[in-house]
């Protein structure tokens, strides 16, 4: 409602969104008040309908809200800036011991049993989008803090699994995310959080907003629906989504090329390579199809590699890219096929600045 008043400064929408500050100040204070929490905890009650029944659990979506409170407090509504301020300082003082646990939301006493919780059989997994989206509220509130650093790393090393293969966390983040024994827990990426992630990417995770772009952007019919399944983005539901093509379009609309001191040197001394992504490796190898992306190429010194059987020193390149490659994708360069073997990503103030994937020639590919 506050950018919609920033585009027509039509009034309504800002009394709209002040109301719907002093909905959540309600949902905050009264639950404690009326005994459908045991104490005060500074979260949000989930809702209260029109006939009063509340939903006491707590949220860590929530933290999503943060990004509307603090509008309203530094310029829309400076004259209730101490009490926004006092809102999202409890919010954040409750929420951020679980959310850096990864829990979706906490059940409090005394119709709960009084701890934070995650979904699925054993309590290990959580939804991507409600994860993203607190990511964003908090990036909004407190900047690139060590908590939103620990959260944003701990789901995007979240890495490829023998059930799939294909996932790629720097494109996006799969619908349903196992944070104990952190793989995938579900085929399909949530294409939505393209859009949600884009600008915190943009800001300490380049490398991924680009790849990220140049995928969406090569399939994007496919990336307008709810689930685009990891191997081909195939979608896993026939129905598009608005919320999809909104942050999408959020995506394609801030998206400025990465400008740094490799990009510059890849644009002037890189040479084009393609880049055939694994989707299928048990019964036997399969690749996506082709992207374009642009490298540093050097043979590998002997003390490099350990030469396996078969193989002489000249089968291995170095690739220096900032593609985020992964291992077993596949690399063709100049007609020659290779196989990643290892990849090491070098940082520089927390970002990463390239990466270093060791390859070896495909004998049949």
């Amino acid at each position: 409602m506050l950018e919609a008043y920033q585009l027509t400064n039509d009034n309504d929408y800002l009394e709209g969104a002040k109301l719907a500050a002093q909905f959540l100040y309600r949902m905050q204070r009264l639950p404690s008040q009326l005994g459908i929490h045991d104490r005060y905890y500074g979260g949000f009650a989930r809702y209260v309908d029109l006939n009063d029944n509340w939903s006491h659990l707590m949220n860590v979506e929530d933290l999503y809200d943060l990004i509307g409170l603090k509008m309203l407090a530094e310029t829309y509504d400076t004259v209730n800036q101490s009490l926004y301020e006092a809102m999202m300082a409890d919010l954040v003082g409750f929420l951020r011991a679980g959310f850096e646990q990864l829990y979706l939301w906490f059940n409090p006493l005394p119709f709960g049993d009084g701890q934070w919780h995650r979904v699925g059989i054993n309590e290990t997994e959580v939804y991507d989008d409600p994860i993203a989206f607190a990511l964003l509220g908090l990036y909004a509130y407190e900047g690139w803090s060590p908590t939103c650093q620990r959260v944003y790393n701990f789901v995007q090393t979240i890495r490829a699994s023998a059930q799939y293969p294909a996932y790629h966390p720097a494109i996006c983040w799969p619908g349903y995310i196992d944070v104990v024994t952190r793989f995938p827990a579900c085929p399909y990426y949530d294409a939505v959080t393209s859009g949600i992630l884009w600008r915190i990417r943009a800001a300490h995770d380049r490398p991924a907003l680009a790849f990220s772009m140049q995928v969406i952007e090569k399939y994007q019919e496919e990336w307008m629906y709810w689930g685009p399944v990891f191997t081909d983005y195939s979608p896993i539901t026939p129905q598009k989504a608005m919320a999809n093509v909104s942050w999408l379009a959020r995506l394609f609309l801030g998206y400025e090329e990465p400008n740094t001191p490799f990009t510059r040197i890849l644009r002037a001394y890189g040479e084009g390579l393609q880049l055939y992504p694994i989707r299928a490796s048990e019964d036997r190898v399969e690749y996506g199809e082709p992207l374009d992306f642009l490298a540093l190429v050097s043979p590998v010194r002997a003390e490099e590699v350990i030469l396996e059987p078969g193989y002489v020193l000249e089968d291995y390149i170095m690739v220096y890219s900032f593609a985020p490659l992964r291992v077993h994708d596949k690399i063709r360069r100049k007609g020659e096929d290779y196989e990643v073997q290892s990849v090491q990503a070098y940082d520089f103030k927390g970002e990463t600045v390239y990466y270093k994937a060791q390859c070896r020639r495909l004998v049949s590919s």
